[in-house]
């Protein structure tokens, strides 16, 4: 009988390794000295042990995860090429963004194998005739076709409906009717919500009462069992804790569909945040996407798309495309990162991590469906005003310095111009008009930083 090396060692307790922490610390305060508090609102320790485990959350993870673009279409035919281009080169799914109803499904989708390739389809209107349009050209084809439709996103980042309450309600009933050819046609958008500053509980928190407005509305329907949505998720800079985010999403959906019934899987499609971009030293951008796609895939997305380092401040160009491509190929071919699901399962920090944020989330979703729901506080403005608490506490970390963006408030490169780079207006885009709620605004930490650098360029 082989006996294990480790059976030579005594077990050392948590208790014991806190103990000898406490003496090298030679009389300083172990909760000063070493203990992280997050804006999340979770204490970060020094190390952790099973004895922080005490109910482990078992969530499912995708045996693959797919590399995917995402395309405009400004013209079907030059993007049906430009998808045929980039599937060659490795890309594995496809995010089309369509702009309004003269979109050719037939031109786009010509010579694309619909049967291998997962595709998205996100749209800039709302229309019962433009779906019918699609589901007749999907009758009897093979496909991987998720659509993307959530009125509640679009009401809490533009104000508005679409047309109206009524008729946008009546819209999505007709769509989701006659939803059973497609995967999906439902979406999550919860990318507004990191992107406007919300820490990740209260992330989680609104993306759970955001399902649950559709859940509710949806439960007569006779398509109501068959129900699986799409989350789009922004995956931030804090590496474990955003893996633990995407842990807790799919525990927590799984959670809540349990008690409607419903499948209580989850389709998830990541991307990196916005929020940490900076204009100046703009490569850094790179360091800061690999590591946000890289807890995007430990996390258990079905799908990531990788967000060009240049994509605030540059028209979509090849060469960024192609890097941010390469960093996901990388991943999946080098680093080997697509051979093994559910890699992170098991390691203590992330468990206590997936846990804290789970029951967190738990107490927020909570007191929202005790105020009335989500769309009761989105119209109060209760959602909007613990955002933006959350965000100027995030943002006068940044600018004290305390929340580091390398290259833009630390170890700054004074020869970096980039006022003749602009071909987007990279910063926070106010245009007053009349709308029903107060909308969500996305806004990037380091933009008054760079308005008064590139203020100062023209100066000189």
């Amino acid at each position: 009988m082989k006996e294990s090396l480790f059976q030579e060692f005594e077990e050392v307790s948590a208790k014991q390794w806190k103990q000898k922490i406490q003496f090298d610390l030679k009389g300083a305060d172990y909760n000063e000295k070493l203990v992280y508090k997050s804006l999340d609102g979770i204490n970060i320790k020094p190390f952790y042990s099973a004895e922080d485990v005490e109910e482990s959350i078992k969530t499912p993870s995708p045996k693959n995860w797919n590399i995917c673009e995402r395309l405009y279409v400004a013209s079907a035919e030059k993007t049906n090429r430009r998808a045929q281009e980039v599937l060659n080169k490795g890309t594995e799914s496809l995010w089309f963004i369509i702009p309004n109803e003269e979109v050719s499904i037939e031109k786009l989708l010509k010579s694309i194998e619909l049967e291998k390739t997962i595709i998205y389809f996100s749209f800039n209107f709302f229309s019962e005739d433009y779906f019918k349009r699609f589901r007749e050209f999907f009758n009897e084809k093979k496909h991987q076709i998720f659509l993307q439709f959530d009125i509640v996103g679009n009401l809490a980042r533009s104000g508005n409906w679409f047309q109206n309450l009524e008729k946008d309600h009546q819209i999505l009933d007709g769509i989701f009717d006659n939803s059973e050819a497609f995967k999906s046609v439902i979406s999550i958008d919860t990318t507004l919500y990191q992107n406007a500053g919300a820490n990740i509980p209260q992330q989680l928190a609104y993306a759970l009462s955001h399902v649950n407005e559709y859940l509710n509305h949806f439960q007569e329907n006779s398509n109501f069992k068959e129900f699986q949505p799409q989350f789009l998720i922004a995956s931030g800079p804090n590496y474990f804790f955003e893996i633990a985010k995407i842990k807790a999403l799919r525990w927590l959906y799984a959670t809540l569909a349990s008690e409607y019934s419903v499948p209580e899987t989850c389709h998830i499609l990541a991307q990196p945040t916005k929020r940490n971009k900076t204009l100046y030293d703009f490569n850094v951008n790179l360091l800061r996407t690999t590591t946000e796609s890289m807890s995007a895939v430990l996390g258990g997305a079905n799908t990531v798309y990788n967000m060009p380092y240049d994509a605030i401040y540059h028209k979509n160009n090849e060469f960024g495309d192609r890097i941010a491509r390469n960093q996901l190929l990388v991943m999946k071919h080098e680093a080997y990162l697509d051979k093994v699901a559910n890699a992170a399962e098991g390691a203590y920090y992330i468990e206590s991590l997936t846990k804290q944020f789970a029951d967190m989330a738990l107490d927020i979703f909570k007191e929202i469906e005790k105020g009335g729901g989500f769309l009761k506080q989105l119209k109060e403005g209760v959602i909007q005003r613990k955002i933006k608490e959350s965000a100027k506490k995030e943002q006068e970390q940044f600018d004290s310095g305390e929340l580091v963006l390398i290259g833009t408030n630390k170890f700054e490169n004074p020869q970096d111009k980039m006022k003749d780079e602009l071909e987007l207006y990279p910063f926070l885009k106010q245009n007053p008009r009349k709308t029903l709620i107060e909308p969500i605004l996305e806004r990037r930490l380091s933009e008054q930083v760079e308005q008064e650098r590139l203020k100062q360029e023209k100066a000189d």
